[in-house]
């Protein structure tokens, strides 16, 4: 039997007291769960070519993946909404709209990637492009990974002419290009790792709504409102090397923002830019689209 070497006598015959340092099992929970996450983080980060901006996405989400997932939601929402007859005047208005933004996205592209000393991937290469007029009173459009793009007939008298609605679509396309969805699944498979976090920690339900609460007004709504700015300036561009009018987007959003009927939530709680913003946004980018106007549509633009 092994002896104590203090034969407890150091302590008035009673035994030392051991003290260690521990880890509480939630916080450590807490700390295992924050290091995959940021591990997940900056190990999925890249440069997008065409804002300059440090993003990520998920490096397993191909744009192959997207274009999967886009086409299985298209066929969903045609299979619940009610397309309008191809043949009619609206619908052939729109697919020339889109034929002629997409007709210019490899130099926009390109332009938009040189101002950043990169180069463009040109995913459009792969998309199956489709396009759908949707009998809605909604005031909104898409476009879907992979290039299926649907615009709602509540739009049309909003827009009142091409090009605003080639403002709109371009905006939409931009949404794809941009890989805004990869980006969104990356944000929420980062979300989901945080609720998996709390919960297994036994935080409470009321805890984790407050942590939600504060990681939506302070990450996911603004970073939400980000890509939807980037969105606007890449539509923008998009619409001006097409031949539209740019300077019709500000009209386009002064009649957006009267739809509202100034119902719309105040811009911290929103993830989109309010009217006012965008606007602003867009006159500081006018002169920027007006030369793309001027380089990529040529004589067409005078």
């Amino acid at each position: 039997m092994r002896q104590d070497p203090f034969d407890g006598q150091a302590y008035g015959g009673q035994q030392p007291q051991r003290r260690g340092i521990g880890i509480s099992p939630r916080l450590l929970i807490l700390v295992l769960f924050a290091g995959y996450a940021a591990y997940y983080w900056f190990s999925n980060r890249s440069t997008d070519p065409y804002t300059g901006e440090t993003v990520t996405i998920d490096k397993n989400i191909s744009p192959e993946d997207e274009k999967a997932l886009g086409l299985q939601a298209y066929q969903e929402i045609l299979q619940q909404e009610q397309p309008v007859d191809p043949n009619s005047q609206i619908s052939k208005q729109v697919r020339e709209i889109t034929q002629r933004l997409i007709a210019k996205i490899p130099q926009v592209e390109d332009a938009l990637a040189a101002e950043h000393g990169m180069q463009a991937p040109h995913i459009e290469k792969s998309f199956d492009w489709d396009v759908n007029v949707l009998q809605s009173d909604q005031v909104n459009a898409f476009c879907l990974p992979g290039g299926k793009i649907a615009v709602y007939t509540g739009l049309v008298p909003v827009a009142q002419n091409a090009d605003a609605m080639s403002i709109v679509l371009g905006h939409e396309i931009s949404h794809a290009l941009l890989r805004h969805g990869a980006q969104r699944m990356t944000q929420q498979k980062l979300e989901q790792v945080g609720q998996m976090a709390g919960a297994m920690s036994g935080m409470s339900q009321q805890s984790m709504q407050a942590v939600m609460a504060v990681y939506g007004y302070g990450h996911s709504l603004p970073y939400a409102r980000k890509q939807e700015t980037q969105a606007d300036e890449m539509g923008l561009m998009l619409a001006a090397a097409a031949c539209f009018n740019p300077q019709e987007a500000i009209p386009l959003w002064e009649r957006m923002d009267s739809q509202g009927g100034g119902q719309a939530p105040p811009e911290f709680a929103s993830d989109h830019p309010s009217a006012g913003t965008r606007i602003q946004d867009l006159q500081r980018l006018m002169p920027k689209a007006m030369e793309y106007r001027q380089k990529f549509c040529g004589a067409s633009a005078q």
